[in-house]
């Protein structure tokens, strides 16, 4: 069977930017005197390499509490504008209209929309009315990786067609007050919006091709990351650290999931990772047993963006893609279940 090939990729931001020193001293006037250990988690926001990052709303929108409707409003006006905008993006540079897509796949674990969000554009982006949807829902940061899978899946299923494939995520808006946990402040210290979206196609072409896909999923590890919901909306579950699971556990998972593609690490000339955080991409480093600084591109991303869950290891391959693709790469990225998904690229210069 044809392989799915890579068309285009394109990465939007939402207008408001966010300075970490100004997260950080709002962060104080919020939780300060209400978080009796408030000052031994301040030190947070300096380790996580972010100098910014971009929401869908002013940045004064935060400092007020904000409950399930109020977020459900933001997130339905941001994500919606922010899809139509990466979409189009997406499409001007596969040189396609809207109406050559048959299949729309749509990645998003931060807010609840029915109809789902392509239905909600579709009339102003243009797309067909027997157009394929296919809303995922719960895959957290790895959604990136997987949603990238999904697609390629479903092109290959049918060579010829057009598959977008749309991750769109806005963590801003489970900022909480009412929190007043360590995983809040993380929260608080890591996470901003943003879009990526990509055009797959199997069968006629394209330098840059989906060679195989894979995912692990850990036993007994679901209270590592996820929602918790209540009627103040999404409240975010970070209960292990991860850096250290990433050094302990991710290793035997990659070789794992290379085997079964019937590679080994040894194959991959470009690792292409979903970066968290700092912490993170040394334990990315120590693990895959990299020299420290290979992630360049990663720690840029996460400076400039911050963590923005799924989009975010789009953001790095769209880097990466700029500066050239080596022969293979490998896409990879950890979320809720606890799970890591993996996408080979084979790219041919």
């Amino acid at each position: 069977m044809h392989t799915a090939a890579l068309v285009s990729l394109a990465t939007s931001v939402p207008p408001h930017t966010f300075l970490q020193k100004d997260v950080l001293t709002a962060a104080w006037d919020v939780f300060g005197s209400r978080f009796p250990d408030y000052d031994r988690f301040a030190g947070i926001f300096a380790n996580t390499g972010i100098v910014k990052r971009h929401g869908v709303k002013p940045f004064e929108w935060y400092l007020e509490p904000r409950g399930w409707p109020e977020r459900t409003a933001a997130f339905l006006e941001g994500a919606e504008a922010l899809y139509v905008e990466v979409a189009n993006k997406a499409l001007a540079d596969a040189g396609l209209a809207a109406s050559d897509i048959d299949t729309v796949v749509t990645v998003c674990s931060t807010g609840i929309a029915t109809p789902s969000l392509d239905a909600r554009v579709a009339r102003r982006i243009g797309f067909r009315s027997d157009v394929m949807r296919v809303p995922v829902f719960g895959l957290g940061c790895a959604g990136g990786a997987s949603g990238l899978s999904i697609a390629s899946r479903l092109a290959q299923a049918r060579p010829g067609s057009n598959v977008l494939m749309v991750a769109i995520e806005l963590c801003s808006l489970a900022l909480r007050h009412d929190e007043l946990t360590k995983a809040n402040i993380i929260a608080v210290s890591l996470f901003g919006d943003g879009a990526a979206a990509a055009i797959l196609r199997a069968g006629d072409g394209g330098a840059t091709r989906i060679e195989h896909s894979g995912e692990h999923l850990w036993p007994d590890t679901q209270g590592i990351m996820g929602w918790s919901v209540d009627p103040q909306g999404f409240g975010v579950i970070m209960r292990r650290t991860i850096p250290e699971f990433v050094t302990q556990h991710l290793k035997p998972a990659l070789t794992q999931i290379l085997g079964r593609m019937q590679l080994t690490p040894d194959d991959i000339d470009r690792f292409i990772c979903h970066p968290g955080g700092a912490k993170v991409i040394q334990a990315l480093e120590t693990t895959l047993a990299l020299d420290q600084g290979t992630l360049e591109h990663e720690r840029d991303v996460i400076a400039e963006f911050g963590n923005m869950s799924s989009p975010t290891v789009l953001f790095v391959l769209e880097r990466t893609r700029v500066r050239g693709l080596p022969a293979r790469s490998l896409l990879t990225a950890l979320g809720p279940g606890f799970t890591a998904s993996c996408v080979s690229l084979r790219h041919a210069a």
